[in-house]
């Protein structure tokens, strides 16, 4: 064991916020610390609300992040390895706040159906650095234009460290390049089981934001930090595993060779399409992206290969066939957001939901859709407590928490104007 190696036992909460410890080197092993269960009361200004599970008015007693040595990876720190843990009440019962549990659980019900769920997340991020008056502005990228690289879109070549760092800590990534609007930029990391592949994101997603912090950067994933530009989403690419390895999705590529199971999810996503947003779309910013002809889940449509749809099914066949759901953004807790997209996608299934014909508008000047997201995450959450098939899938006391935090958020941030709601957030998200 080096000298002075150490753990950071990281947990992700219901902001998706990076709370956690560093532990000496003999923690390193199967292993739990105790902290405040009030960290569930808290919102991004550290204002404590009484939502349901957060224990503002219950003494605030203690919850337990369990780890598995099996789960310890290298991390991008000097002589520091990295886990991420489940949380539990310090009687041993699963914490029903916990994201990673419910993530468990989801694939859990789905493997009792025979099948795995497998996932790959697409993470979009802006980049700020301060001017000489110290004020937040977008990086200056004057070279950069969508699906550029090299030092023109990235002069201070801060994605090169956050790609060197990633490559020596064994995240597998797929590619990175920049978005539409500059300082805009992607990370995508490749294919593989649910709970792997979130891990994997909110870690690199973490990683990304203390790298580029080295270099000047502020990046954040919030949905819209530039109101005159485009969002930031975090796109679900999911599929399924049979019991022989085998992608059974299936055909993707044509309407009349849709297969039950994908016919299924994409039922369910549609259903259960305004009350998703409250929990994978979750913040008062998240509906400034959420509008039409933005190109980012507004509309309950679905098509193939058509990017102004919300559910999205590649032309890709065999192992690369999958579904894309693309309303969600990196401000939700990514456990809860893959697992909010599998539970819907679960009840279309099993319950046989009909499914409603494809977009055959450009989604543009054009749409066949009726239904759009809620105007604003108060509508969006009323929405959710209303979906009470939902809700009882994802979870009561998670969904009460979230409600009972989020309320709180929409007053603080109706107090606020300008560049102070941008501010609100883009240190945390």
């Amino acid at each position: 064991m080096a000298s002075g190696e150490r753990l950071r036992l990281l947990f992700c909460d219901h902001l998706s916020i990076a709370r956690g410890k560093y532990l000496s080197a003999g923690k390193i092993g199967d292993g739990a610390s105790r902290f405040c269960q009030g960290t569930f009361a808290l919102t991004y200004d550290k204002q404590m609300q009484p939502a349901p599970g957060g224990t503002m008015l219950e003494g605030l007693p203690d919850l337990e992040a369990v780890y598995k040595e099996a789960d310890i990876r290298p991390g991008w720190e000097p002589h520091t390895k990295v886990v991420m843990a489940d949380l539990y009440e310090t009687n041993g019962n699963p914490l029903g706040l916990c994201g990673r549990s419910l993530l468990k659980r989801t694939v859990k019900e789905w493997q009792a159906l025979g099948l795995t769920p497998k996932v790959g997340l697409e993470l979009e991020a802006f980049a700020f650095q301060r001017d000489e008056n110290g004020r937040l502005v977008p990086y200056h990228t004057p070279g950069a234009y969508v699906y550029s690289t090299g030092r023109l879109a990235d002069p201070l070549r801060f994605t090169d460290a956050i790609w060197s760092k990633a490559s020596e800590a064994g995240f597998p990534i797929d590619g990175f390049t920049t978005e539409y609007d500059s300082p805009q930029f992607e990370f995508t990391l490749t294919y593989d089981d649910a709970v792997k592949a979130v891990d994997d994101v909110f870690l690199f997603r973490l990683m990304a934001r203390e790298i580029a912090l080295d270099h000047g950067i502020i990046l954040t994933f919030m949905p819209k930090p530039i109101p005159t530009l485009g969002g930031s989403g975090l796109h679900v690419n999911f599929s399924f595993n049979d019991k022989q390895g085998r992608n059974v999705v299936g055909d993707t590529a044509h309407l009349d060779k849709l297969s039950d199971l994908t016919k299924g999810c994409i039922a369910g996503l549609m259903h259960h399409h305004r009350g998703m947003a409250g929990l994978v779309a979750p913040t008062v910013n998240s509906y400034e992206r959420l509008k039409p002809a933005s190109l980012s889940g507004y509309w309950c449509n679905w098509g193939i290969d058509h990017r102004g749809v919300t559910t999205r099914l590649s032309t890709e066949g065999g192992k690369k066939a999958r579904i894309e759901h693309r309303m969600g953004d990196a401000a939700a807790n990514p456990y809860t957001l893959v697992a909010t997209v599998l539970q819907a996608a679960k009840l279309g299934y099993t319950g046989k939901y009909e499914l409603p014909a494809p977009e055959t508008a450009d989604c543009i000047e054009r749409h066949d859709a009726t239904v759009g997201v809620p105007d604003n995450l108060g509508e969006a959450l009323k929405a959710l407590a209303e979906d009470k098939k939902l809700v009882a899938a994802v979870g009561e006391l998670l969904v009460g928490n979230h409600i009972g935090i989020k309320q709180g958020e929409i007053g603080i941030v109706a107090a606020l104007e300008g560049d102070a709601v941008r501010d609100y957030y883009i240190y945390y998200v």
